[in-house]
Order: C-alpha cells, then sequence, then structure tokens
C-alpha cells in the first residue's frame, strides 16, 4: 500500500504502533477528522517513503515525535487542531530537505519558537504556526525561509518588534500576525514585499504612524490594523491602492479627514474605519465605491450631512454611521439599497423624516435613537410625523437635488428655503 486515506469518516481509535513496519511502502497518509486518539508513534519513521501526513482535526496528545525528522522525503506534514505538545521537535524538521508545507497551528505548544527556523528546508512555502501559545520574539531567522508564501503566526503571546529580516521573504503572498502582544512600528522593511497580497497585523500593540510605502504594494488585496495603537493621519497614498478590496483600521487612534481621494478605492468590498478620531465630512466622492458591501464610520468626530451619493452604492449591506455628529435629514434615496441588511445612524444630530421604502421597513428603533429629531412610525420611537414637517422635508431634498443636479453649471442656483425640518 503506497497511499491510505480516511479523511472525514466517523471513525475512531489509535494509530497503531507498528503503522510503520506494517505499511513501509506507505507515500500518503490522511487521516484528518476522523477522532483518532492517542500518541503520533515513532515507529512512523519506518515508512520512509512517506511523502504526505495529514492528520489534522484529531484528538491525539503527547509531545510531536523527532523521528518525524527523518523522514527525508516528506513534503507535507499538517497536525492542526489536536492537543499536541513540545515545540522542540521544530529542531528535526530541518532534516526534511523537501518540506513544502508545514502545518502544526491549534495545539498547545507552549514555549518560543526557536531560532532553527531559520535552518528548515529552502522549498517550505506554507508555515503554519497560529493558536500554539507561543511566546517571546519572532526570531529574525525568520528571513531565511526566503521560498515561503504564506506566515501564519496568529493567535499568539509573540511580543517584541515585528523583525526586519521580514523584507527576505521576498515571495510571501500572506502575513498573518494578528491576535499577539507585537509593539512598535510596522517597519518600513515590509514594503519590500512587492508580492504581499493580505497583510494581517490586527489585535496587537503596534504604534506610530503607518509607513506611507504601503501604498507601493500593488498586490495588496487586504489591510486589517485594527485594535491596536496607530496615531497621526491614514496615509494618503494607501487611496492608490486601486485594487484593494478590504480596508480595517478600527479601533486605533487615527485622525485627520476622509480625503475625496477615497473614490480610487474602486473595487472595495470592506471599509472599516470606526472608532477612530476621524473629523470633518463625508466627502459625496464616497459614492464611487460602486462594490462596497460593508462600511463602518462609527465612533469618529464626523460631521455635515449624509452624502446623497451613498444611494449609489448599491451592493452596500452594512453601513453604520453610528455616534458621530452628522447632521440632516437621512435621504430618501437610501431606499434604493435593496441589499442593506444593517443600518445604523445612532447618536448624531440627524432630524427630519425617517424614510420608510425599500430596506427601512426592517429596520428597528435601535439604528435611530439619540438623535436631534428625527420623526416616523411609531414603532422606531421617535416623534409622528406632521403633514407640513414631510412637505417642509420634502422642499428641502427638492433642494439639495436640484444644487448637486447644477453644480458646476452657469444657471442661478436656487435659493434655499428657509424653513426647516426641525420638529
Amino acid at each position: 500500500m503506497k497511499s491510505l486515506y480516511l479523511s472525514e469518516n466517523p471513525l475512531s481509535g489509535f494509530l497503531p504502533s507498528d503503522i510503520g513496519c506494517t505499511l513501509p511502502n506507505l507515500e500518503g497518509l490522511y487521516l484528518s477528522n476522523i477522532n483518532l486518539s492517542g500518541k503520533i508513534p515513532s515507529n512512523i519513521c519506518n515508512a520512509s517513503n512517506l511523502n504526505y501526513l495529514q492528520l489534522p482535526y484529531n484528538s491525539l496528545t503527547g509531545v510531536i515525535p523527532n523521528a518525524l525528522g527523518s523522514l527525508r522525503y516528506l513534503q507535507e506534514l499538517q497536525i492542526r487542531g489536536n492537543y499536541l505538545t513540545d515545540i522542540n521537535f521544530l529542531d528535526s524538521m530541518t532534516n526534511c530537505k523537501k518540506l513544502r508545507i508545514l502545518d502544526f497551528s491549534s495545539n498547545p505548544l507552549y514555549g518560543k519558537l526557536p531560532s532553527s527556523v531559520g535552518n528548515l528546508s529552502s522549498s517550505l512555502q506554507y508555515f503554519y504556526a497560529g493558536f500554539c501559545k507561543l511566546m517571546g520574539n519572532i526570531p529574525q531567522e525568520i528571513g531565511n525561509l526566503s521560498g515561503l508564501l504564506v506566515l501564519g503566526l496568529k493567535g499568539n503571546d509573540f511580543e517584541g518588534q515585528i523583525p526586519t529580516t521580514i523584507k527576505d521573504l521576498l515571495h510571501i503572498q500572506g502575513l498573518y500576525l494578528g491576535g499577539n502582544k507585537l509593539d512598535g512600528p510596522i517597519p518600513d522593511e515590509i514594503c519590500q514585499l512587492e508580492n504581499l497580497a493580505e497583510l494581517i497585523l490586527s489585535n496587537n500593540k503596534l504604534s506610530g504612524p503607518v509607513p506611507s510605502c504601503l501604498g507601493m504594494l500593488t498586490s495588496l488585496r487586504k489591510l486589517y490594523l485594527d485594535s491596536n495603537n496607530f496615531t497621526s493621519k491614514i496615509p494618503s497614498t494607501l487611496l492608490a491602492l486601486e485594487n484593494i478590496l478590504v480596508l480595517n483600521f478600527s479601533l486605533n487612534a487615527f485622525d485627520g479627514y476622509l480625503l475625496p481621494e477615497i473614490q480610487n478605492l474602486k473595487v472595495v468590498t470592506h471599509l472599516d474605519l470606526s472608532w477612530n478620531r476621524i473629523s470633518g465630512t463625508i466627502p459625496s466622492t464616497i459614492g464611487g465605491l460602486q462594490r462596497l458591501e460593508m462600511l463602518s464610520l462609527a465612533h469618529n468626530h464626523l460631521q455635515g450631512s449624509i452624502p446623497e451619493s451613498i444611494s449609489g452604492m448599491l451592493s452596500l449591506e452594512f453601513l453604520d454611521m453610528s455616534h458621530n455628529i452628522l447632521s440632516g435629514l437621512i435621504p430618501t434615496s437610501l431606499e434604493l439599497l435593496i441589499y442593506l441588511k444593517y443600518f445604523n445612524v445612532s447618536d448624531n444630530k440627524l432630524q427630519g423624516e425617517i424614510p420608510d421604502g425599500g430596506p427601512f421597513v426592517n429596520f428597528t428603533a435601535q439604528s435611530f435613537m439619540m438623535n436631534d429629531a428625527l420623526c416616523g412610525r411609531p414603532e422606531l420611537q421617535v416623534t409622528p410625523c406632521k403633514k407640513d414637517d414631510k412637505k417642509r422635508c420634502n422642499t428641502i431634498r427638492n433642494w439639495q437635488r436640484t444644487q448637486s443636479t447644477d453644480s458646476g453649471s452657469s444657471r442661478r442656483q436656487p435659493q434655499k428655503p428657509h424653513h426647516t425640518c426641525n420638529l
């Protein structure tokens, strides 16, 4: 037998202690998610031709045997999602010169990532060690893994700064360092990773300004910097990332304004700038984000009106502008957002009639609470609108649309009505 595939079956039991002797010609052993328990037998090294060893999502216990390091043809080792211990097995894995995939995430290994990690195979492309209770610094030797495409170290207790040797991972496409205790700034050296597509640094203690050179990473598709201590303005260079899909800068201390150039993010689907100190108005050019599905500007210091142009973001499913200083009306044109499932403008200074068509028929009072003078249906816990109030609000809305249509023309602009929608 050369290959044994029993993954995803309702089996249980132990790996036979003599499996390496009874199946000496084995090249592939695929036993993921079948409720295996017990230890990985050291005897498995007798199957010296083993290329693929997949044992993820079981209930294996004990130390990871150093004998795995004698499998000189091993290309893939996946033992994620077990109860295995002891990070010291990694020293022996430096003998596996053909290793391409090493995944031991979600095991309670504890300890520090040894510097010997830099001696792993130059063929290694995928290295996953997330949620292993690892601590200490990320060793500088990590930069020796020049063939890496993905480095996953999220959900540990790594501290200290991101090593500058990260710049030597020239082929890296996914860098996942979120959920640690890393501090200090993002090193400028990270901007040398021209193939980087996903950069996840969420939930750390990183601080200082974000390097403007990140705007040169044209391959970047997802950038998560949320839940850190970043300050200063969001670099305007990031608005040049025309192919970015996800930007999450929430839960930081960014200030400054939303720039009109935000419209350059043509294909972005998720944009989260909540829980910062961003001020000024929401530029009307934000309506150019035609593919946006999620937009959160909550818990900032934004003021002025809600742009009518948002109604053109027809893919929008989530819109949160709560806890700002927004004023004026909720545009009725937002009724066109037929996919909108979540809407929140609470704790602002909005006034006038709440739209009651399209997705607004499904929103509750929580979406509109703590505003100056909104009116609408009784179940929204606001004052009912009077007929005169509706007329006045419609007059203002018509005036706003005229302003938008005639902007830049040579015709004389109509005079703004003196009445308002205050109730």
